[in-house]
């Protein structure tokens, strides 16, 4: 099976979400803890980052900065530690486009950066919706800092 796998930051600070889901989240507001999931089939950090991507398309952009702000300690160290290791060891970061289920597995082994990287592009987004640009360029410079973070479009 082959699956796209995109630079999640650099792209979608280019280009932005499409909110074809977001009808879905259009009801989305914050939980009472974004930090800890419920839902023992997902992590509590990827549960953090599709709660504040949801927020974003649901135009929550205040809620969905507030989300990762509120949780970014927990798990934001350890991602850029690891981005920081794959730097100073001169790895590549995985494939974009389409990859095989080898790379797919590979790239899931990446599971906190791409969850960081995604908070980390709907916390960027969301200030640049809010207009509050200083702060947003701040954080699209934390988000490409990951440059290893990938995301699944399906």
């Amino acid at each position: 099976m082959i699956r796209v796998i995109t630079p999640f930051c650099a792209m979608v600070a280019a280009f932005g979400l499409s909110p074809a889901w977001a009808d879905e989240a259009a009801e989305a507001a914050p939980p009472d803890n974004p930090c800890i999931t419920q839902d023992p089939t997902i992590s509590d950090s990827a549960f953090w980052a599709v709660t504040a991507v949801e927020l974003f398309a649901a135009e929550k952009y205040t809620d969905a900065v507030t989300t990762v702000d509120a949780c970014f300690k927990l798990w934001g160290p350890t991602a850029g530690q690891q981005q920081k290791k794959l730097y100073e060891e001169d790895a590549k970061c995985p494939p974009t486009g389409e990859v095989n289920d080898r790379e797919k597995k590979a790239i899931d082994g990446n599971g906190l950066l791409n969850d960081v990287a995604m908070a980390l592009w709907a916390k960027a987004r969301s200030l640049h919706e809010l207009d509050d640009i200083e702060p947003a360029k701040q954080a699209y410079a934390r988000c490409i800092y990951m440059a290893c973070g990938r995301a699944w479009d399906p």
